[in-house]
Formats: C-alpha cells, structure tokens, sequence
C-alpha cells in the first residue's frame, strides 16, 4: 500500500493549484480588487465581472496544434503510417488529442494511457485532476502511476507500474474531500495484471518552460494578474456607469422631511419622466457633469496589451480594432510571436506524442516500446489560405520532394485521406497507361 499512498497523497497536494487554475479557465474567480463598498453600490448585483482572457491564451494555441499522423522509422521521406492512424481514429483520438493538449497547457500536464481492451489496443486521455505519475529523478523517466476515481460512492484507484497494474476500490462509501479516505480503506480487486511492456502504459503531455518543470507549466499562469486587474477595471467602469455616468441633478430651497423610520423622503419620487417643481422663490435647480468613462477604456487597453505582449497574442485576437482592416500579411505579421510559441510547442508535444504512439506499436506488436522509432507528423500552425499552401507545396514539388510528404506536412491531410489520393493517383496512372498502350495496338 506504500506506492498507492504516495501516488494519491500527491494527487491531493496537487488539487488546490489544479481548482484555481480551473476556476480561471470557467471565468469564476474570485475577484480580487472589488471592495464590499464597490458590492453595496450596485445593490449586490455585480459579484464579479471577468474577461476571460486566460482561456484564451490556451485555445489560440490549441487550435493550431493539428496531429496528422505518425511517422514509423525515421526516414522523414516514409508517408504517416495509415494502419497506425488508424487504430488511433477508432480510438477517438483525433478528438481525444486536442483535450489532452488543452489539459496540458490549462493544468501543465496531460496523460494518456495505452493498455489492453476488450477490443484490442485501447488509448484513454486522463484528466490530471484524477492522474499523475513519478518520475526517476535521475532518468527523468515515468516509474509508476495512479488514476483514481469515483463510482458507485466508492473510492476506485489504479496503480499502473513498469511490472504490474493493479486495481483498488474503498470498503467504505466516499465524499468529495479525497483526503480523509485513510490508507487502510483501500482493497485490492483481484490480482495484480501482468505487464510485459517493462514501463508503466501511461503518456504525458507536458507543457515545460525548464528542464526541471516535471508538473508542467500552465499557459494561463503569467496573465491571471493582469486577468484579475482588468476585472477590476471593468468592474469600476460598471460601477461608474451606473451611478455616476448619467448626470446627476440637484435642487436647493426644498424642505427635507423623513417618515416614520427616519428615511428621507424623496420630494420627487422615483419616476424619471416626472417634472421636478418647487414652490419656494429662492429654489434653484441644476446638474452634475456626468463621470468622464474613457480613463477606463485607456487603462483597459493598456492591460490587454500587457496580456498580448506576454502570451505572443495578435490585436484581433484580443479584441483591439483599429481603423483599417488587417491584410492578410499584416495578419500573418501579427500572429509571428504567437505561431513561434506554437512550433516550439510542437517540438515538446511530438516527442510526448511520439511516445504514446511507440506504447500503442508495443502493445499491438507484442515488442519493446524502446525499439520502436516514431516521428509525430503536424500541420503547419501558420495562417495560410488554401491556395497559399497549395504554392508552397507545388514550389516544393518542383525541387523534388515527395507527394505523399508534401500532403502530410505542407497540406495536413491525415494518413486515410493521403491513401486514398495517392491510391486514386495510381489508378489514373494504371488507366492513362492502358489507354496508350491501346494506341500501339
């Protein structure tokens, strides 16, 4: 039970800093700068006001993170390989791939697991709120693992190691707070399943800014400040709009009474469209100049530009328009920072990947994930139009390389699609061929 305590004990260590960032990734958190005189001057109805920018920090980037396929062998010329593709789509990891990818830049992390199902190769993404793993500090290498859930109001736990993966479930019916379930609680469920594969079947997605960052970083951590602060403006700006941006009027000669509770009475009621009248000679009526509301705008769109600035985020993604309307070179000017960050994170991503592909090939073939070399294939995060992409091909073509590479890297088409073209290509070459030989007939 040793390995099972330590592996949920850091799985509750982790909880507190996964529900913040959770918190700013739904927009919920709470605000920061609104003060209880801010609340009681919109009548309690502002609890908190956010502008959801750390989300996306994380979605500008996952959608420009397309795994096409997987590359088998090293030779970078080898089209994906389609079987492979293949067992990978029955898996549905071809939506399963962009919920681990934004796992692993919203937490830092994501986990995928690749074991044995009822039929055949199975692959699972794993939230990090209810897996993580440890590392060899020395090889930096996974050595064991815990996924941990809850069904039937029981407790359920499995510990995935290089040799063994065995299954636990609680005697006793469980709450939310995972911690106060003690280690003697936990049994195992039938015996320990053997696994040849000499690692633990699990994959990590992990989003590092260091060598050492083996929990992952969150894309969404260095704005959440700014995120906060900006809340906070937009916030006064609510607040001013409501009670100070319509001007307000003011009377003098009037005589105040108050009713039976001590309140003053309003000697004009609450109605707007009513005409304010005073009989005294020496009345006079006036108004306040309304609140000036573009202080707000100007300390808001000096934040955004901060958020841009860190998260490599272009002006039309964030919201600042200008004048005239962004060309296409100005677009792809603009959006530079932003695809650098995302190529970089194709290089970590792809070996992540790499891996969890090479744990699939061990687990159909029966072999030793080491032995297998796998090369992840991406589309290129660059905006281009199709026919900007179609030129670059066509140029590359002209030079010598491949068709079947040029559609999996230049065009992004996946392994299925690539089959079918270049199997349709054949059979056009099979029937020109037939009908010249015709012609010498």
């Amino acid at each position: 039970m040793t390995t099972l305590s330590a592996l949920t004990t850091k799985l509750d260590t982790e909880q507190p800093r996964l529900d913040k960032l959770d918190r700013y990734w739904r927009g919920e958190q709470p605000t920061a700068f609104l003060s209880p005189k801010s609340v009681e001057a919109l009548g309690n109805r502002l609890r908190s006001l956010t502008v959801n920018y750390p989300k996306l920090s994380v979605l500008s980037l996952v959608d420009r993170l397309r795994l096409t396929g997987f590359r088998i062998g090293g030779d970078p010329t080898n089209p994906p390989d389609a079987a492979l593709w293949s067992l990978w789509r029955r898996n549905g990891m071809i939506e399963g791939q962009y919920e681990a990818m934004k796992d692993a830049l919203a937490y830092g992390r994501g986990y995928v697991v690749v074991w044995v199902g009822p039929r055949g190769v199975q692959i699972s993404v794993e939230s990090p709120r209810q897996m993580t793993v440890r590392r060899d500090p020395a090889t930096r290498e996974i050595i064991d693992g815990v996924k941990r859930w809850k069904a039937d109001g029981h407790g359920w736990a499995t510990i995935y190691t290089g040799t063994e993966i065995t299954t636990y479930k609680t005697r006793n019916t469980v709450g939310d707070d995972w911690a106060l379930i003690p280690g003697s609680d936990w049994v195992q469920q039938g015996d320990s399943v053997a696994n040849p594969l000499g690692v633990p079947p699990i994959g990590q997605i992990l989003n590092r800014d260091r060598l050492l960052d083996f929990d992952g970083v969150s894309e969404m951590s260095g704005i959440l400040d700014l995120t906060d602060a900006l809340g906070k403006i937009m916030q006064d700006a609510m607040i001013t709009s409501e009670d100070y941006a319509r001007p307000r009027r003011w009377a003098t000669g009037l005589e105040v009474t108050e009713d039976d509770e001590g309140n003053v009475v309003n000697p004009f009621g609450d109605d707007s469209k009513k005409v304010w009248t005073n009989e005294a000679p020496e009345g006079k009526f006036g108004q306040f100049a309304q609140a000036d509301m573009s202080g707000f705008e100007t300390m808001a769109n000096l934040l955004i530009t901060q958020i841009g600035a860190i998260k490599g985020l272009p002006t039309h993604y964030l919201g600042l328009q200008t004048d005239q309307p962004p060309s296409a070179d100005a677009i792809r000017s603009a959006e530079a920072s932003l695809v650098a960050h995302a190529n970089t994170l194709l290089r970590m991503f792809g070996a992540d990947f790499a891996w969890i592909a090479a744990l699939v090939v061990a687990v159909r073939d029966g072999v030793d994930p080491y032995t297998v070399d796998v090369e992840s294939v991406w589309a290129n995060p660059e905006t281009r139009t199709p026919a900007q992409a179609a030129d670059a091909a066509a140029k590359l073509a002209g030079i010598g390389v491949p068709l079947e590479t040029l559609l999996a890297d230049e065009l992004g088409y996946d392994p299925t699609r690539i089959a079918d073209i270049m199997a349709k290509r054949r059979g056009e070459s099979l029937e020109k061929a037939a009908t010249d030989l015709s012609r010498l007939v």
